[in-house]
């Protein structure tokens, strides 16, 4: 099926396109009236993710009110630990949880043997029916937790303010750090493998908490796996190729090796200035980002002023796709989002001539 809107891909590939393409992380989500109506109907944020119709309803709300470019699977990155067994769930207000967490290096060797594919099935579901749905209107997007940032929440049984708890393991237990992190690597590596062959078009690994490490153990713990998945990642499917992108919150220091990861893309945060990574990244990849997601308070002409800035700071030339910093947040005004999605579409195309 031929793609009516590419240019997100062709952006990824560093590509000539007419305007810069732009998406949004947790595009699908708690600002949108509907999608609030859309879970209560679900019952629960999990029954949600896995109810393909459903998960296909909250992926398309957002492209029938914005002129996105691409679409993203909606699911949760923590679907792996759920599927080695660890018990996710999701208290009202406080954000996921496990039943079990891993304390030794005994919890780590005990993890059982997965087939990612099968135990993770309805997210593949989710993909098929989406990818049906959009009938080639913009690609689709599957994506993963990186394997640090899966095995932060199977450590610390959630979410964490200091991550106590698992860089105590990591520093007190590197080995059994490393076969969890191998075994996560495998599974991320087979979960995008499986969404592609459903029908993503493109994969992004969100490393969140990559950006909590030292450098050294940042590039130790947390992008040796990701470069790891890289280079087993299917790479063409449906006669294009398959990009991939990577994304590590705070993780501007590292631009440089992160860049050679092997990733065609490359998201950045609010706090590193794009000019300066473009300039850094020396056109080997196509640069992600990267306003700050709390600019959508402001008020439209701010978020306006805020976008040309960020164009003009990338300047001309291929390999920009515009988007946040980092994900959406729910008392966001669903009108701000027009603003910002119809301002990077009308005030870049200057720099595609």
């Amino acid at each position: 099926m031929s793609l009516k809107n590419d240019r997100f891909l062709k952006a990824l590939m560093r590509e000539p396109v007419d305007v810069t393409p732009v998406w949004m992380m947790r595009q699908a989500g708690r600002y949108l009236p509907e999608y609030r109506a859309t879970r209560k109907q679900a019952g629960s944020f999990l029954d949600l993710c896995k109810n393909a119709e459903l998960a296909c309803e909250v992926t398309m709300q957002p492209l029938r009110r914005y002129d996105f470019d691409a679409a993203i699977l909606f699911s949760d990155i923590l679907t792996i630990p759920d599927a080695f067994g660890q018990g996710l769930y999701f208290e009202e207000g406080e954000g996921p949880k496990f039943r079990k967490v891993i304390r030794t290096a005994a919890d780590v060797e005990n993890l059982p043997e997965v087939n990612i594919a099968a135990e993770l099935e309805y997210v593949m579901n989710a993909v098929s029916v989406i990818r049906k749905e959009l009938n080639g209107a913009v690609p689709l997007i599957g994506f993963s937790g990186s394997p640090w940032t899966l095995a932060t929440y199977m450590i610390e049984g959630g979410g964490s303010k200091d991550f106590r708890l698992a860089k105590q393991f990591m520093y007190d237990n590197p080995e059994a750090m490393h076969l969890l992190l191998d075994k996560l690597a495998d599974a991320v590596t087979d979960y995008l493998n499986a969404q592609i062959d459903a029908g993503a078009q493109v994969v992004q690994i969100f490393d969140t908490w990559g950006g909590i490490l030292t450098p050294s153990c940042y590039l130790e713990f947390s992008l040796a796996y990701m470069k790891k998945i890289i280079a087993n990642l299917t790479k063409e499917r449906e006669g294009r190729r398959v990009p991939s992108i990577v994304f590590t919150k705070n993780g501007g220091q590292w631009l440089e090796p992160i860049v050679a990861s092997g990733a065609d893309g490359v998201g950045l945060d609010w706090t590193i200035d794009i000019a300066e990574a473009k300039r850094r990244a020396g056109g080997a990849v196509a640069l992600q980002g990267n306003m700050d997601p709390t600019m959508l308070y402001a008020s439209p002409a701010a978020i306006r002023k805020e976008v040309d800035q960020i164009l003009a700071s990338y300047g001309s030339g291929p390999g920009h796709v515009f988007n946040l910093g980092h994900g959406i947040t729910p008392q966001v005004n669903p009108d701000h989002v027009s603003v910002f999605v119809d301002s990077v579409h009308e005030l870049s195309g200057q720099y595609h001539k």
